[in-house]
């Protein structure tokens, strides 16, 4: 029970970052080192599965798609889904730089985590890494789509969207934002339970999962401290992305300030109240980072 209930609270570390513009649930997956065995449970959903479930061999099927480790993980994820999407929000209104600066401590205290998980750095693993790190710092500086309720585009947005959320670095929320459909998905859909807009990127979502899985876990089995770097990359570039200070240029909706598409960074004054606050958030960011990596799954899986 006590190794379930602290699954499902990693669960919804990930949810919270998947809502979280810029910042991934995967890398949650990697820091509490559970990234790997999420990814082969999610390979296990195959015609094999399939025939156990369809001749009620429930006991086989549960062994076999290692269910109640999911279920611990996606349970907690829906969890924070549902229940801070409108808290988040209302923080991102109102207190903008500070949620960000927690979530900068966060990923900048990932990437040593992630990266000393890699035993082998060769010239083919530093490649990987800055490769990784250059396709993330390259999202920041795409400019979003416009928003659309096309059921099968929003399929779409389910496939990709997921696959971002099970990548380290690359934040599903923020490639919705590329896309058009943040907002209109993660924030209206949600909070306004349109239900048909939620099942088809459901079930979009579950489609790219399920393929994405068979593929990061072969090449997590066959090359895996490559694989490692550029997932590490990814982390780093996403720092780009999610640094505290930034003042908009331009915006998609700009009656309404609405998706920022253009932006310039800046350094804050350090003797600013509320510039010592971010500070002291992306302390704490790290520290956060450095207890979840206490509790290795290793010792509780």
């Amino acid at each position: 029970m006590k190794k379930h209930f602290i699954l499902f609270l990693k669960g919804m570390a990930m949810g919270v970052a998947n809502v979280i513009p810029g910042v991934s649930g995967g890398t949650i997956a990697l820091i509490t080192e559970i990234y790997e065995n999420l990814i082969n449970s999610l390979k296990s959903f195959d015609l094999k599965a399939f025939k156990l479930l369809i001749t009620f061999k429930f006991k086989e099927f549960v062994e076999y798609t290692n269910f109640y480790f999911l279920a611990a993980i996606f349970g907690g994820s829906i969890v924070s889904v549902f229940s801070i999407a409108s808290l988040f929000e209302y923080l991102f209104d109102k207190q903008e730089i500070l949620v960000w600066s927690f979530f900068f401590g966060l990923i900048l205290a990932s990437v040593y985590f992630v990266g000393k998980r890699i035993k082998n750095w060769n010239l083919i693993n530093i490649f990987a890494l800055i490769v990784g790190t250059i396709c993330a710092v390259s999202l920041s500086f795409i400019a979003p789509a416009s928003e659309n309720s096309n059921l099968f585009f929003v399929f779409i947005c389910g496939i990709v969207g997921i696959s971002g959320m099970m990548l380290p670095g690359l934040s599903g929320s923020f490639i919705l934002i590329l896309m058009g459909n943040y907002k209109l998905l993660m924030v209206t859909a949600i909070t306004e339970l349109n239900y048909l807009l939620l099942f088809v990127f459901f079930i979009g979502s579950v489609f790219g999962l399920m393929s994405f899985s068979h593929s990061i876990a072969w090449l997590l089995k066959h090359y895996k401290d490559a694989t490692l770097s550029i997932l590490t990359g990814f982390i780093i570039g996403s720092l780009n992305i999610i640094w505290p200070w930034q003042k908009c240029l331009k915006w998609f909706n700009p009656e309404q300030q609405e998706k920022c598409i253009e932006s310039t960074r800046y350094l804050p004054e350090i003797v600013n109240e509320n510039s010592l606050i971010a500070f002291a958030l992306i302390v704490f960011g790290i520290v956060v980072v450095w207890a979840l990596e206490s509790f290795s799954p290793n010792k509780s899986r």
